[in-house]
C-alpha cells in the first residue's frame, strides 16, 4: 500500500484543487465572462461544454451519457493497471504518477458531469448559476456539463487573406478553454507517450532479472 500512497495524493490534491476552482467559477461567474490574470495572454474565461476535453462537444443525451460511461470505465481500468503495477516487484513509481494524473483528471470531469446539473442552476450570458436551486438542478445524473475556465490567447493575428476559407478571419494561439482537469489528463498521457519506451523497457528488465 505505500507504493500507492503517493498517486493517491496526487489524485486527491488534483481532484480537491480542479473541484474547488469549477465550483468558484460556476458559483460567481456568468456564461461567457472574462477576467484577465496576466497581461493579454492568460485569462479565466467561463464556458461549459458536453464533456469532452479543450471544449469540444459530444452532442445529444445519448452522446453525453456515453461520454460519462467511457470515461468511468477508462477510470476503473487505470486504477485496476495502478493497483497491479504496485503489486509487482518491477513497480516504476514514474508510470505510476502518469496514471494517477490521468485518473485526476477523468475523475475531475466525471463529478462535473454526474453532480453539476443536479446542484446548480444553469448559468446563463450575465447571470450567474444558483447552487441548489428550489426547482432543482438543470439536468439529470451524468448529464451534466464540464466547466472550463483556462484560456490563453498566447497569439492574436489573422490569417493571410490568401490563406483559402479563412483568409483575413482572426488567428488566435492557444483557442481552446479547458480546466485543470483537462491539463493533468493531457500531461499525464504525454508522459506516457514521450517515456513509453523506458517505461515498458524497465518492466521488462526488471522481469527478465
Amino acid at each position: 500500500m505505500n507504493r500507492l500512497r503517493l498517486p493517491f495524493i496526487i489524485v486527491i490534491l488534483v481532484l480537491f484543487l480542479d473541484q474547488i476552482f469549477k465550483f468558484w467559477v460556476k458559483s460567481h461567474m456568468y456564461l461567457g465572462e472574462s477576467i484577465p490574470v496576466f497581461a493579454d495572454w492568460f485569462y479565466l474565461h467561463f464556458t461549459e461544454n458536453e464533456g469532452m476535453a479543450f471544449g469540444m462537444t459530444l452532442g445529444g443525451d445519448t452522446g453525453k451519457l456515453i461520454l460519462s460511461i467511457f470515461r468511468i470505465i477508462a477510470v476503473i481500468i487505470m486504477v485496476v493497471w495502478l493497483v497491479r503495477l504496485s503489486r509487482k516487484p518491477n513497480f516504476d513509481k514514474w508510470l505510476a504518477i502518469c496514471l494517477a494524473l490521468i485518473i485526476a483528471g477523468a475523475l475531475g470531469n466525471i463529478l462535473d458531469s454526474a453532480c453539476y446539473g443536479l446542484i446548480f442552476s444553469e448559468s446563463h450570458y450575465h447571470q450567474v448559476a444558483t447552487l441548489f436551486p428550489p426547482g432543482g438542478g438543470y439536468t439529470g445524473f451524468l448529464h451534466g456539463k464540464v466547466v472550463d475556465m483556462l484560456y490563453f490567447p498566447l497569439i492574436e493575428s489573422h490569417y493571410p487573406t490568401w490563406v483559402p476559407w479563412v483568409g483575413g478571419e482572426d488567428f488566435i494561439f492557444f483557442r481552446p478553454v479547458f480546466n485543470l482537469a483537462d491539463s493533468s489528463i493531457t500531461v499525464g498521457v504525454a508522459l506516457l507517450i514521450i517515456f513509453q519506451k523506458r517505461f515498458f523497457a524497465l518492466q521488462e528488465k526488471k522481469e527478465e532479472a
